[in-house]
């Protein structure tokens, strides 16, 4: 029961810079849907779609191929640290000015031709963040989880002051006709939701310089025969990342390229903009499996030669699914006042995709726990073939879903999709590494969510005073449930079991 109290109590710190960070980030969706319309807004969720494949492509699996080869006793983990950092920085170079030379071809195909810029500040951004993530994994390796997090809140804190500066000062005061001679010097209308990409390219660097300092090995000669070794185990990862991204945000681009002839230009972006404001609140589950992936992937690997380590797996699942059903309860009961996130109301209509998501996420974090058995056995090849079925069957499902139901379509593909590879990962994981995971529980505490949800609906219990109390009532009732059930301050052994 330590080992997991242990990873509780790295999850909290990891949190406070990936949930609490993340959280302050999606503070700016109200300040970004208040500034923006919908289709400005289209914009910006379309730009941090391609983000999201980029840092995938960049990495090309090396995060986790670090947990896992300074985890074997042959290999020292400077040298481990010095081929693959030398490594990363190297690719990420050649992307830059390769980004750079052609951004303007880049810019024409995204249907910004006159925003050449947007490519390579965003070359740069993804480019400083894939070398990043080295040493901040050897932080986490190390378990220094507060210098961490203490680098990635101060990544957080730079990008959000400089949006408040741009959008909440300067754009408003000049809009205003108030301006001064820092809004003068520094504030250029024409630049748009330009100025979100700004305040993120700034931080990026930010924190690249601050982790400098680690990057020690730039520039020295790599260990050939180690670096092929990892790329082997890597390569699979960066195809199941790819895939695996492609589930995540390939519904965005389809949105726009299946959209684009038959709504025109503005309507489509405004699709895509009121899709992606709604995908943040669904984020919210998202954020702490974030949290929960920092502090678990370095736990489970630390965990495997423990002769309990199933039975701590199938624990942590139990304790991870009562979370997630938690907060899916909550968001349901309180989505009302939630929505005021997004201020403007012209968004509002999505918020019927918020369940599918917030289930759709539920499923993905299962997935996240079911994975370490590929992990654990060097069968990677296998997280990259659950990943590519269900990239198919994303690109599938949102082929024939967009044109009839735009982005709600959208959102019903990303949970069957979710749902199927997590099913198949449950099969295999049963053959190559089975850990008897409690599926009456887990089904129970997600089950028992939507009972209560549908409970309030069909009670017609209203946003009022008494129907938030008799709703939060309800949610504590389930929490206290649940605790009981898993009794996690238990003591001992017998709380493993």
């Amino acid at each position: 029961m330590s080992t997991i109290k242990k990873l509780a109590g790295q999850t909290a710190i990891y949190g406070l810079s990936s949930i609490v960070g993340r959280f302050l980030n999606y503070l700016l969706v109200p300040l970004h849907t208040l500034q923006f319309s919908t289709n400005q807004y289209g914009i910006i969720t379309e730009m941090y779609a391609y983000v999201a494949f980029l840092v995938v492509l960049l990495t090309y699996g090396m995060e986790t191929t670090f947990f896992r080869f300074t985890s074997k006793t042959d290999h020292k983990l400077e040298t481990v640290y010095k081929t693959i950092l030398t490594s990363l920085l190297s690719t990420t170079a050649l992307f830059i000015v390769w980004a750079t030379i052609f951004s303007q071809g880049i810019a024409d195909w995204l249907h910004y031709p006159n925003n050449q810029e947007f490519v390579v500040w965003f070359a740069v951004i993804v480019g400083l963040d894939a070398v990043s993530s080295i040493p901040l994994a050897k932080l986490r390796h190390q378990n220094k989880a507060l210098k961490f997090a203490g680098v990635n809140l101060l990544n957080v804190a730079i990008n959000i002051g400089l949006n408040l500066f741009f959008l909440g000062y300067c754009m408003p005061h000049f809009q205003a006709g108030d301006t001064n001679i820092i809004i003068d010097t520094l504030y250029t209308p024409e630049i748009g939701v330009g100025y979100v990409f700004i305040s993120n390219l700034i931080a990026s660097i930010v924190k690249f310089l601050v982790l400098t300092p680690m990057m020690k090995f730039w520039g020295s000669p790599l260990s050939k025969r180690l670096l092929k070794e990892m790329l082997w185990f890597g390569v699979p990862l960066l195809i199941a990342g790819l895939a695996g991204i492609t589930n995540e945000t390939i519904d965005r681009i389809m949105l726009k390229t299946m959209l684009f002839d038959t709504l025109g230009e503005k309507d489509t972006m405004s699709q895509l903009g009121i899709y992606g404001a709604n995908y943040k609140i669904s984020i919210i589950i998202t954020l702490f499996i974030q949290a929960f992936r920092y502090a678990a992937e370095p736990f489970f690997f630390s965990q495997e030669k423990n002769k309990n380590a199933k039975e701590t797996y199938a624990k942590v699942m139990n304790y991870f699914v009562a979370v997630v059903a938690i907060i899916f309860l909550g968001v349901m009961y309180y989505l009302e006042l939630i929505k005021y996130f997004i201020p403007n109301s012209e968004f509002w209509g999505g918020l019927a995709i918020v369940p599918i998501l917030l289930f759709a996420n539920i499923f993905l974090g299962i997935y996240y726990n079911q994975s370490i058995w590929y992990k654990l056995t060097n069968k990677t090849k296998y997280g990259a073939y659950i990943a590519i079925i269900g990239a198919l069957i994303t690109v599938v499902a949102n082929y024939i879903l967009i044109p009839k139901y735009g982005y709600v379509g959208s959102a019903w593909a990303t949970l069957v999709c979710y749902f199927i590879m997590v099913f198949i990962s449950y099969l295999w994981g049963n053959k190559y590494y089975p850990v008897k995971y409690n599926l009456i529980r887990i089904f129970g505490y997600l089950t028992l969510a939507v009972v209560l949800w549908q409970l309030a609906l069909i009670l017609g219990l209203q946003n009022d005073v008494t129907g938030y109390l008799v709703k939060t009532v309800l949610l504590l009732c389930f929490a206290g449930t649940i605790i009981k059930i898993e009794n996690p301050f238990k003591n001992g052994k017998q709380a493993i079991n």
